[in-house]
C-alpha cells in the first residue's frame, strides 16, 4: 500500500456495496464443507489419469505474505482445472522446517527451535486454509518431524551402502567466536554475520554426496526438459560447467624439486602465461612454510576470507613469492615464478593454476598488483601488440597472436594443437572437467536431520542399525553457549558401537536442509509407515507434472532434487531420472520500502500519507522491491482477506500481471478485484431469467472463451484467462435475456471456479445444482463456434477512419464496396460526390479516395 494511500477503506465505503455477497461467511462455509468431505484428497487407486501439481513448500518463518499467496494461487488454479478436466489430482502441502532461522530464533528469543517452528506452522497453515486452496492436507508433512527425517536417514544409509556417500577433510567458513561453520551467505565482508568476528578457513571432516558421478547425466538430461524455462536450464548448465581442457605439468627449476600440475580450460593461451599460483595448503606451499616464517604467516592470512569460487573472485588478490620457478613447456629457457595465492583452493582442480593475465580478470588483477608481465595472445580484430595495457581482461573470441606456432589459429584450433603436442610429448593430456563439486551435506548445527553414523575408534564410521532409526534430535538442549549443542549433550552423543560394542559417539553434524527438499515430492506421493515410500505407488504420480516456485531456487534445489532422483534410480529405489516434468518460475510480489528518519525499516501498516503513524515524522519512500521480512515491506494477507474475502485476493494475484513477471502490490488493484467479484455475484444471481431464444454472437463468445481460458490455464497464462473472462462477463451483461444468456451464465460459473472457488460454489448451490462445483466437469466447446462468421470492416475516407461495418466474413470486394457506399455516415460525408478511387482489403477495410 503506497504511503500516500491513507487508511485502508472498508468495502462499505466503495461505490458498489457488498451486502449481496458475504465473502467471509461464504469462505468459511465452503472451506468447512471441503474439509468435511475430503474433497481434495488424492486417491492412489483412482482409475482417472493422474496429475501431480506442486508448489515449492514454504519455510515456516512466521506468517505467509503475498508472495506465498501468488505462488500457491497459481498452482491451485491449475489443480482445480485438472480436477474439472477429469484427472485425479495430487496437490499437497508441507513445510521445509529445518534450518538456521529456527536456531537464530532460539538464541534471540530464548525459545526452543521446535517450539518456534511448530507454532509458525500452525499459524501459516491456518492462513493458507483461509485462502481456500485445493490442498490434500491428509499428506501434510514437516521435515523437522521424525516420521519424515527418519526415512531420510534410511535413504542416506541406502546411498552410503551404494557408494554414493563419503567423508573427507574440506575447507569451511569457521566463526571463531560462535564456534560454528557458516554458510557462504552468512559471511559478510569476511566477518561472521552474527558475531562480527573475522571468519577463518578451517579444515573439517565433512560428509559428501557424489553428485559429480552424475554430472554428465544431469547436464545431458536438460535437453529432455521441454517444459522447463530455457533460462533455468542455462543456469544449471553453467553451474555444472563441463569443459574440455588440458591437465599438464610444469617442470621444476632448482631449488624446486617437484613438478607442479595444473589444469587449464584455455591451453590456447599458454604463451601468455606469466606466473603459476598455488593454494595455501598445496604441498609445495606447506613444505616452504615449514622452514620459512614469512610463508607460514602468509598462509595463516590466507585462512581469512571465503571458501567459494564466487568469493575468491571478488576478494583482494594477495600473493607470496616463493622464490621458486617452473619451466614453460614449450621453451626450456622461459621460467615462470611460483606464488602462493589466496584465490586458489586445493578443493578446486589441482590446487594450482597457470596465470594468463591478459585473458583472465583474476590473473590480471594479480599481475598488476605484483608487476608481472601481461602479454596479449588472443586478438580481437587487427590488434597484435603483445603489450596489454588495459585493466579489463579480454575473454572474448579471436585469433591467436604472439604464440609462435599457434599464430593465426582460432581459439578452438589452438586448444587442439596444444593438447595434441602435450600428449605426444608426454607432459600433459586432454581432459574434461566440471565446475560442479561433490555436495557437502554436513552442517555443524542442531536444528537439522541427524546424520545416522556412529564413530568408533576401532571400527571407524559405522552406520546406525536400521532398527534404531530414526535417530531423534534430543529436545533438552541449550543455546546459551556458542557452538553446536549436540557436541556437549551429556548423553545423546555417547553410544556403544553397533559393530564391536565399545565406546563410540554419534555424528553431531546434521544434514544440509537441501537434502530435506530433495525428495519431499516423493514422500508426498507415497507415505507408508515402514519405509520412505512405496515405489509402485510413487511412480503412479511421478514425475511431478507441474512444479511452481521462485527462480532463486533454479540452481541448487532443482539440481539436488534431480541428482537425488537419479541416485535413487542408481540404487534401484525408483525407475525414473527427472523429478519434475514441467517447471514454472513465477515472478515476485513487490512493494515499496519505507524508512524512518533514524534509518529503521517500516512496515507498510506503519505508514500513512508519507508519515510514520506512531510519530508523525516524515518517511523516506524507497525502491519497490521483492517483499522480504528483513525490509519489512511484506503485506500480511490476513487483514486483506478479512476485508475483501479470499476470492478477491486470488483474482488480483491472477489478473494484474503475466505470471512470470513481478507483480507490484496495489490497494487499488485489490479493490478493483473485489468489485469484479461483486459483479460476478450479481450476474449469477440473475441466472433464472430468459429461458427462450438464442443469441448466436453470445454463443460464439462463450465457446471461444471456454476454449481460450482452458488453453491459457494449461499454459499458465492466468492473466490472459482473466482478460477473456472479463470480456465474457461484459458480453453477458450487454446481452438480452435468452436461453443463450442463461447458458453463458451457468458456463461462466464453471469457468471462474478455479479462480474464485467460494463464489462459484455459492452460486452453484443457489441455482440448485447437485454436488460441488469443485467436482463438476469443465464445460465443452463446439469447434464450429470458434470460427468467426462476421468481421468488422473499417471504412476510411482519404485515410481517416469514418465508420465501421459488421459484415459476413468472406464477402466479395464488390459486396463490401457496395455496403461501404451505402453507409449513412459515408453518404452524408460524400454529399453526392463519387469517390475517385475505392481500395478494398477483404475482411479488413475500405479506403475511399474522394
Amino acid at each position: 500500500m503506497p504511503a500516500t494511500s491513507g487508511a485502508r477503506r472498508s468495502p462499505a465505503d466503495l461505490t458498489i456495496m457488498a451486502s449481496r455477497y458475504n465473502a467471509l461467511k461464504s469462505d468459511a462455509a465452503w472451506q468447512a464443507i471441503w474439509d468435511e468431505r475430503g474433497t481434495f484428497a488424492a486417491r492412489d487407486d483412482s482409475g482417472k489419469p493422474h496429475a501431480y501439481v506442486l508448489e515449492m513448500f514454504p519455510y515456516p518463518s512466521g506468517k505467509i505474505h503475498m508472495g506465498h499467496v501468488r505462488n500457491y494461487t497459481m498452482g491451485d488454479v491449475l489443480a482445480r482445472y485438472r480436477r474439472m478436466t477429469g484427472h485425479e489430482v495430487l496437490h499437497p502441502m508441507g513445510w521445509d522446517a529445518f534450518g538456521m532461522p529456527a536456531e537464530n530464533a532460539a538464541m534471540d528469543k530464548g525459545v526452543h527451535p521446535g517450539t518456534w517452528t511448530r507454532a509458525n506452522i500452525a499459524t501459516m497453515k491456518a492462513q493458507l486454509k483461509r485462502l481456500g486452496f485445493a490442498l490434500d492436507w491428509s499428506r501434510e508433512l514437516a521435515t523437522c518431524e521424525p516420521d519424515y527425517y527418519g526415512h531420510e536417514q534410511a535413504l542416506f544409509l541406502d546411498l552410503f551402502a551404494g557408494g554414493l556417500v563419503y567423508r573427507k577433510e574440506s575447507s569451511v567458513n569457521w566463526d571463531p567466536v560462535d564456534m560454528t561453520v557458516l554458510a557462504n551467505e552468512q559471511v559478510i565482508d569476511g566477518k561472521g554475520w552474527r558475531s562480527g568476528a573475522t571468519v577463518e578457513k578451517r579444515k573439517l571432516n565433512q560428509w559428501f554426496l557424489k553428485i559429480t558421478d552424475f554430472a554428465d547425466e544431469l547436464l545431458d538430461g536438460l535437453g529432455d526438459l521441454a517444459h522447463w524455462p530455457d533460462k533455468v536450464k542455462l543456469m544449471q548448465e553453467n553451474w555444472i560447467g563441463r569443459s574440455r581442457g588440458l591437465t599438464f605439468r610444469f617442470a621444476p627449476v632448482v631449488p624446486l624439486d617437484q613438478p607442479i600440475e595444473v589444469y587449464s580450460t584455455r591451453p590456447d593461451t599458454i604463451f601468455g602465461a606469466s606466473f603459476v599460483a598455488i593454494a595455501a595448503d598445496h604441498p609445495v606451499a606447506q613444505e616452504l612454510a615449514s622452514r620459512d616464517p614469512d610463508a607460514a604467516a602468509f598462509i595463516e592470512r590466507c585462512k581469512e576470507g571465503g571458501t567459494t569460487a564466487a568469493e575468491l573472485e571478488t576478494q583482494e588478490k594477495l600473493g607470496f613469492d616463493t622464490g621458486y620457478a617452473v619451466q614453460h613447456p614449450f621453451d626450456a629457457d622461459w621460467t615462470l615464478p611460483v606464488y602462493i595465492a589466496n584465490f586458489v583452493l586445493m578443493d578446486y582442480g589441482t590446487g594450482a593454476v597457470m596465470g594468463v593475465p591478459a585473458h583472465d580478470q583474476r590473473d590480471l588483477d594479480f599481475a598488476r598488483k605484483y608487476a608481472l608481465d601481461v602479454t596479449r595472445v588472443v586478438a580481437e580484430g587487427d590488434t597484435v601488440d603483445p603489450v596489454f595495457a588495459g585493466d579489463t581482461a579480454y575473454t572474448g573470441p579471436g585469433r591467436i597472436v604472439n604464440s609462435r606456432f599457434l599464430d593465426g589459429l582460432s581459439v578452438d584450433e589452438a586448444k587442439g594443437q596444444v593438447i595434441a603436442r602435450a600428449e605426444a610429448e608426454g607432459w600433459g593430456s586432454g581432459s574434461t572437467v566440471y565446475r560442479l563439486r561433490d555436495w557437502g551435506v554436513s552442517r555443524q548445527r542442531y536444528w537439522g536431520t541427524p546424520i545416522p553414523i556412529i564413530h568408533c575408534d576401532a571400527c571407524g564410521a559405522v552406520p546406525v542399525p536400521r532398527e534404531q532409526l530414526p535417530v531423534v534430535l534430543p529436545e533438552d538442549v541449550s543455546f546459551d553457549i556458542p557452538g553446536n549443542p549436540l557436541d556437549r549433550h551429556p548423553t545423546w552423543r555417547h553410544i556403544p558401537c553397533p559393530s564391536c560394542g565399545g565406546d563410540a559417539a554419534r555424528e553431531t553434524d546434521t544434514l544440509d536442509t537441501f537434502v530435506d527438499s530433495s525428495w519431499y515430492f516423493i514422500r508426498f506421493a507415497s507415505q507408508p509407515d515402514d519405509k520412505p515410500f512405496d515405489r509402485s505407488v510413487a511412480e503412479k504420480w511421478l514425475p511431478v507434472g507441474q512444479y511452481i516456485g521462485g527462480v532463486e531456487h533454479a540452481i541448487l534445489h532443482l539440481l539436488y532434487a534431480r541428482f537425488w532422483t537419479r541416485a535413487l534410480r542408481h540404487i534401484g529405489k525408483l525407475d525414473m531420472a527427472e523429478p519434475f516434468a514441467g517447471l514454472f518460475t513465477q515472478g515476485m510480489v513487490t512493494h515499496a520500502t519505507f524508512r524512518s528518519d533514524d534509518g529503521r525499516w517500516l512496515n507498510p501498516d506503519e505508514v500513512t500519507d508519507g508519515k510514520e503513524t506512531a510519530t508523525g515524522l516524515p518517511v523516506t519512500i524507497g525502491r519497490v522491491e521483492k517483499m522480504s521480512k528483513s525490509k519489512k515491506n511484506t503485506v500480511d494477507p490476513e487483514p486483506i482477506v478479512d476485508q475483501y474475502g479470499a476470492d478477491a485476493v486470488r483474482w488480483f494475484m491472477l489478473s494484474d500481471s503475466p505470471p512470470e513477471r513481478d507483480l507490484e502490490w496495489s490497494e487499488n488493484g485489490i479493490e478493483g478485484s473485489w468489485r469484479f467479484v461483486q459483479r460476478l455475484w450479481r450476474l449469477f444471481d440473475g441466472d433464472a431469467v430468459g429461458e427462450a431464444g438464442s443469441d448466436v454472437p453470445l454463443d460464439r463468445k462463450l465457446h471461444q472463451t471456454i476454449a481460450g481460458v482452458g488453453a491459457d490455464i494449461e499454459a499458465l497464462q492466468f492473466n490472459k484467462a482473466v482478460a477473456k473472462l472479463y470480456e465474457l462477463v461484459n458480453a453477458i451483461e450487454r446481452a438480452q435475456p435468452s436461453a443463450s444468456r442463461t447458458a453463458a451464465i451457468r458456463a461462466a460459473m464453471l469457468l471462474v471456479a478455479p479462480m474464485v472457488p467460494h463464489l462459484a460454489e455459492e452460486a452453484w448451490a443457489a441455482i440448485g445444482r447437485e454436488g460441488l462445483i469443485a467436482d463438476a466437469d469443465w464445460p465443452t466447446f463446439d469447434p464450429a463456434l470458434l470460427v468467426e462468421d462476421e468481421v468488422t470492416i473499417a471504412i476510411q475516407v482519404n485515410g481517416k477512419l469514418r465508420d465501421t461495418l459488421v459484415l459476413p466474413k468472406g464477402q466479395s470486394k464488390a459486396e463490401i464496396e457496395a455496403a461501404a457506399l451505402a453507409s449513412d455516415k459515408i453518404v452524408r460525408l460524400l454529399d453526392g460526390q463519387t469517390p475517385r478511387k475505392v481500395i478494398v482489403v477483404p475482411d479488413r477495410l475500405v479506403n475511399l479516395v474522394a
